[in-house]
């Protein structure tokens, strides 16, 4: 049995949260400041840019989550300083508050007026600053529960359902019991089973704000006429590894949650918990898109299990991989960190499985980089909920 009593050594942000990476973010605003962030990333190593399509003519509910994501990725614990870019200082500014309500340090550089050239060499000559500043940082022990976990699965098949699935829900069990911080969503891939989701809630206010969220996915589905979704979900991937049917996808899906966890809370896309406990977010099944979310939300590790195999990664939130496809296993080996085909052969049992995901984590928690990072994946994909103006 894992001993989740030991400590894990992370960075310890100014606010009290702990991050297991140490990254200077270079943070475009809008699309048009993304060859700037680039640039400055370009000439100070040890900076990440994050480069994305978006943040200029949304509006409403749309431009909140803009905010919400952009700000959520700069306090991400994971990220030790911030350098913010954007055509206009007032957008600027305020991705800029929010970051540094946080305590940690960051600062907000416009295009408009100075152009390119002068923003690259001030923001460089700040990114400058913070990189010596984070690199100075050291890891101090801490407890597990301090890490906050998230999880999605992706290209599930049957050997999800059977075993990879039921793996993180292990974890998620013995996480819970040490007062964790947990997250899991997906609102699309819990159709037909949202009945075990709302038993599962702590309270009728909880169960009710679920269903709320459940129903919003259904009223845009039902918005656009159409019942059809047979190329999403599920997946032609799915239905090649056996999930011919949402409900089937569903119950598999359910399983990431374990059998003790109760759901605490309920939050919008990229919200984050105000509280310990299991967490639902209403969020995209599409791996980038959730996995962009989480990070948003503050948490700094994820389970991804995995079935026909599912190559995504994260600039700032390591992506732990488990599957028990022996096929995936064999054939995608290199993007694979926990591989519990053994479930399959009942040569172990769930709780080795689930002790071994476990251990993987604390070792990335500790630094050990997960499959996605040692190849380069940093998908950072936003979620939109409508067009821009």
């Amino acid at each position: 049995m894992i001993n989740l009593d030991q400590k894990i050594y992370g960075y310890r942000r100014d606010n009290n949260r702990v991050g297991i990476r140490n990254y200077v973010v270079i943070l475009p605003v809008d699309d048009i400041s993304n060859a700037a962030c680039e640039a400055v990333s370009n000439n100070i190593k040890g900076t990440i840019a994050l480069p994305h399509p978006y943040g200029r003519l949304q509006f409403g509910e749309d431009l909140d989550l803009h905010f919400r994501t952009m700000i959520g990725t700069g306090a991400n614990p994971n990220v030790a300083a911030v350098v913010v870019i954007g055509i206009e200082p007032g957008w600027t500014q305020k991705i800029v508050d929010g970051i540094a309500a946080t305590g940690k340090p960051v600062q907000g550089f416009s295009i408009e007026k100075k152009g390119d050239i002068q923003t690259i060499a001030d923001a460089s000559k700040a990114a400058y600053d913070m990189v010596h500043y984070a690199s100075g940082l050291q890891r101090e022990p801490c407890d597990i529960s301090e890490i906050w976990v998230s999880t999605k699965c992706g290209e599930s098949d049957t050997t999800s359902g059977f075993g990879a699935n039921p793996t993180v829900g292990n974890a998620f069990d013995k996480l819970y019991e040490k007062q964790s911080t947990l997250l899991f969503g997906e609102t699309s891939e819990i159709t037909g089973g949202e009945h075990l989701v709302k038993a599962r809630c702590a309270n009728d206010a909880v169960a009710d704000q679920f269903m709320f969220m459940f129903n919003r996915y259904q009223d845009m589905i039902e918005r656009f006429k159409t019942d059809d979704l047979s190329d999403s979900q599920p997946t032609k991937g799915n239905i090649e590894g056996g999930l011919t049917t949402i409900e089937e996808k569903a119950l598999g899906n359910i399983q990431k949650i374990g059998k003790k966890c109760v759901v605490d809370g309920v939050l919008d896309k990229a919200e984050m918990p105000t509280s310990k406990g299991l967490w639902f977010m209403d969020s995209s099944s599409a791996a980038a898109e959730m996995v962009t979310l989480c990070a948003a939300s503050g948490y700094v590790a994820h389970l991804f299990p995995t079935g026909q195999g599912n190559i995504i990664g994260n600039p700032i939130l390591p992506v732990i991989k488990v599957c028990a496809n022996p096929r995936t296993v064999r054939t995608m080996s290199e993007h694979v960190d926990v591989d519990v085909t053994a479930l399959l052969k009942r040569d172990i049992n769930m709780d080795q499985a689930g002790d071994m995901l476990l251990e993987s984590l604390i070792h990335t928690s500790n630094g050990r980089m997960t499959a996605a990072e040692i190849l380069g994946h940093q998908e950072f994909v936003l979620t939109r909920l409508y067009e821009s103006a």
